[in-house]
């Protein structure tokens, strides 16, 4: 079980990575379709004209998905932001019974959202809703891909929730580098 859950939260980061590239590669685009045209225009020659229609709304799409599906990622490699000032000072067992009610309550308000993404998404698949933009997108497929990710996500906490009540760190302890406020970078 422990590899397949790995093999998901590894699935869902080159996912989110791969959202990335292809953000940047169609903003690379645009802008060498401009770079084109303004060459093209330096040497009296009618502009060429290359777009990527509809990218701004498309780039939105491609970073809801890749902002979702890298949360669970980062979660367990302790890199999410965590405010431990004040459980750095508990003694460890109300460290960990805190540590376990913050997880079980993030995992409620997770799979809560979950739910009403998934709704929201199949929703928008039932009634056929589609982007304003240029390029007419099926709204589910940006829905699905933000479903897709908190679902995972909840997945992870609840992952972390049952380490942390059967005695052992939950990943993002073990995973997050040893930083103390004196310490210089």
């Amino acid at each position: 079980m422990r590899q397949f859950l790995d093999r998901v939260y590894g699935l869902a980061e080159w996912l989110a990575m791969a959202a990335l590239c292809l953000i940047a590669l169609l903003v690379f685009a645009q802008v060498a379709g401009r770079v084109t045209d303004a060459g093209l225009a330096l040497f009296g020659l009618p502009p060429y004209g290359f777009l990527v229609p509809s990218l701004a709304e498309i780039a939105g799409f491609l970073l809801v998905a890749a902002s979702f599906l890298a949360l669970a990622g980062s979660l367990r490699g302790g890199v999410q932001i965590r405010v431990t000032l004040a459980i750095g000072h508990l003694p460890p067992a109300a460290r960990r019974a805190f540590e376990v009610a913050v997880l079980a309550l993030a995992a409620a308000v997770a799979g809560f959202f979950f739910w009403y993404a998934v709704r929201l998404s199949a929703d928008s698949l039932r009634f056929n809703e589609v982007s304003y933009g240029i390029v007419a997108i099926p709204l589910w497929i940006p829905q699905a891909a933000m479903a897709a990710g908190i679902g995972v996500f909840t997945v992870a906490l609840l992952d972390d929730l049952t380490a942390a009540l059967t005695g052992r760190e939950p990943s993002y302890v073990t995973a997050a580098p040893d930083v103390t406020a004196g310490e210089e970078f």
